[in-house]
């Protein structure tokens, strides 16, 4: 178990997650059937081309779920109840086949459950990176997570 139990996390905690992953064509074509989105400015490379960014977007669905999944093994593994909720995503920037992305985690706040007397809701700041240190994506997540076992 990677996971920190909820009374390991302390308000400004930061993680620099070591998985990066290079982002491929098939990654973007899987996420977006997979997810049903038919969307021309993920797929048609003719179409993407004559856009203002001249090449398909990798979907942002992608894009959101490997920063969360990256974050998973240095966050939660082993300790999550529930993910409560995810705010404030946005994508400053867009994501292209070839990119290859970083993320990092700041805890932003932990309060104590009101009715789960073993666990803590832990909120953090997710942020994710491309190959020149351009933010791509973020979020806030929170969390209910297990306390140590006694």
């Amino acid at each position: 178990m990677a996971g920190r139990y909820f009374e390991q996390w302390t308000v400004g905690d930061r993680v620099e997650h070591a998985l990066t992953r290079t982002v491929t064509e098939t990654d973007n074509v899987l996420i977006s059937t997979l997810t049903h989105n038919p969307q021309p400015m993920h797929l048609d490379h003719d179409l993407a081309s004559q856009s203002e960014f001249g090449m398909p977007l990798v979907n942002s669905v992608f894009t959101f779920g490997l920063m969360i999944g990256v974050s998973v093994a240095d966050t939660t593994m082993g300790t999550l109840v529930a993910n409560l909720g995810y705010d404030a995503l946005k994508f400053p920037n867009p994501v292209f086949v070839g990119d290859t992305l970083r993320s990092e985690t700041e805890c932003v706040a932990v309060r104590e459950s009101k009715s789960r007397p073993n666990a803590g809701i832990v909120t953090w700041a997710h942020r994710s990176f491309n190959q020149r240190g351009e933010i791509v994506c973020e979020c806030t997540r929170t969390a209910l997570l297990l306390k140590s076992p006694q």
